[in-house]
C-alpha cells in the first residue's frame, strides 16, 4: 500500500478529508473537463477529469482555491502538482484492485446495500436538484459515488475476509498484557439502579434501605430498577474504561472505591444509585490471563483486528505490485497546475511536512490500537 502524503499532511492541518459517505463533506469549483485517460489498472481506464475533480473538492474543502495559497501550500509541504496527481491516481488504483480482489474472493455488494446508504444520505436534500448539486459540488456523479460506496462496503469485506488467515497466540497476547494492563490500571466496575427522573421519593427510599442494610443490591436491582438491560445482570454495566458513560455517573463513579455505593446521581436518563464492584489493579500483570476477561477479549479484538489490517495491506502492496499499472503523463492546463518554481518551503514548514508522515502513521496506529466495547446499558452514552 503506497503512502498518502497529500492526504496525510491534510490531515495533520487538522483538514478531515471525507467525500465517501457525506457529500455535505466537500465542495468543488467548476468541473474541469479533458476527456482523458489518467492511468490504465489491469486495462481498466482512469479518467483524468475524475482524478481532477476529486483533487478540485479537496482543495476547496481545504480553502486552497487560491493558486498562490495552493503552490505554497504544496512547497511547505514538499509537494508537486504531479505528486498529488500521481498519489490521487494511486487511491483509485486501490479502488480498483479491491474491486478485483473482492470478486477473486466471491465477495459482493448487492445493490440494495448501497442504495440504502445513498437513500440515506439523500434524505438530507430537499430535492433531486439539490442532490444533484451536491454531487456536482462535491466532484461527483452518481455513479461515481456509489461506486465509492461500494469499494469502502467491499474493503470492509476484504478485511473481514483475512479473519480466517490470521491468529493471535498466547505469546502475542501476552507480548501485549503488561501495556495493557498499565493503560487500564484503576479501571472501575460497577452496578446500577435506575429510576424515572420523577420518582426521587422512590430512590431515596430505596438508597436509605440499602444503606441501612435491609434491602440487598440484587433484590433492589429486580424490583427497582428502569434499566432492563443491565438489570438482567444485577445492575452491571461493566468496566469504565471499556465504555463511555453519561458525565454524571463517570464523575460519581471516580469517588467511589470498591464495595462502595453513591448517592442519589442524576443524569439525562433518570436517577441512578451506583456501586463500584471492582477496581482493576494491573501493577503486577505479566500474563494475558490475570486480566479480567473483558480485558482479554478486547486485547484479543485489537491485536485480531491489526493482524487482519496488516494483512489486508501487505495483499494489496502484492497486487499493486502484480497488476499492470500504467500512469500516462500529466496533461497540461489543469486547473491544480501551478508553476512550483515560484514556491519554496519556510524552514518551519519544512521541519512539519518532514514530520508529516510519520504523525500521521502514529495517530492511525493509535487509532486501530484503541478498542471499546459500548453497553446497552442506560449509563451509556450510546
Amino acid at each position: 500500500m503506497k503512502q498518502k502524503k497529500f492526504l496525510s499532511a491534510l490531515a495533520a492541518a487538522g483538514l478531515a478529508v471525507m467525500c465517501a459517505f457525506g457529500v455535505t463533506a466537500c465542495s468543488s469549483s467548476q468541473s474541469s473537463s479533458t476527456g482523458g485517460v489518467a492511468a490504465t489498472v489491469n486495462g481498466v481506464e482512469i479518467p483524468e477529469d475524475e482524478v481532477t475533480n476529486m483533487i478540485e473538492s479537496i482543495r476547496s474543502q481545504a480553502g486552497l482555491t487560491d493558486a498562490d495559497k495552493w503552490g505554497q501550500w504544496l512547497a511547505n509541504n514538499n509537494m508537486t502538482p504531479e505528486s498529488v496527481r500521481s498519489e490521487m491516481i494511486d487511491s483509485f488504483v486501490e479502488e480498483e484492485l479491491i474491486k478485483e480482489g473482492a470478486a477473486d474472493r466471491g465477495l459482493s455488494v448487492d445493490s440494495a446495500t448501497v442504495d440504502s446508504y445513498v437513500d440515506s444520505i439523500k434524505s438530507n436534500y430537499g430535492s433531486d436538484g439539490d442532490w444533484q448539486n451536491a454531487l456536482s459540488q462535491a466532484g461527483f456523479t452518481e455513479d461515481r459515488y456509489r461506486d465509492t460506496i461500494e469499494t469502502s462496503l467491499l474493503q470492509q469485506q476484504m478485511l473481514a475476509s483475512f479473519a480466517d488467515e490470521v491468529s493471535v497466540d498466547d505469546d502475542t497476547m501476552n507480548q501485549y498484557a503488561s501495556t495493557f494492563a498499565s493503560y487500564y490500571n484503576g479501571a472501575k466496575r460497577s452496578s446500577h439502579i435506575l429510576f424515572s427522573a420523577d420518582d426521587t421519593d422512590t430512590a431515596q427510599s430505596v438508597l436509605d434501605q440499602l444503606n441501612a442494610g435491609t434491602l440487598d443490591w440484587d433484590t433492589a436491582v429486580q424490583q427497582y430498577s428502569t434499566d432492563t438491560a443491565s438489570a438482567a445482570n444485577n445492575g452491571d454495566v461493566g468496566w469504565d474504561k471499556l465504555n463511555s458513560f453519561v458525565t454524571e455517573y463517570t464523575n460519581a463513579l471516580a469517588n467511589l472505591d470498591k464495595g462502595q455505593t453513591s448517592g442519589l446521581v442524576t443524569s439525562q436518563y433518570g436517577i441512578h444509585i451506583i456501586r463500584c464492584t471492582d477496581v482493576f489493579d494491573g501493577s503486577d500483570v505479566t500474563t494475558y490471563d490475570q486480566l479480567p476477561q473483558e480485558f482479554q477479549d478486547s486485547l484479543r479484538t485489537m491485536l485480531t483486528s491489526s493482524a487482519e489490517q496488516t494483512a489486508f495491506s501487505n495483499w494489496l502492496q502484492q497486487a499493486e505490485q502484480s497488476a499492470d499499472i500504467v500512469k500516462n503523463d500529466m496533461p497540461s492546463g489543469l486547473p491544480y497546475s501551478v508553476d512550483m518554481s515560484k514556491y519554496s518551503a519556510s524552514s518551519s514548514s519544512a521541519a512539519t511536512a518532514a514530520t508529516t508522515t510519520s504523525s500521521s502513521s502514529a495517530s492511525s496506529s493509535a487509532s486501530s490500537d484503541a478498542s471499546a466495547s459500548s453497553s446497552s446499558s442506560s449509563a451509556s452514552t450510546n
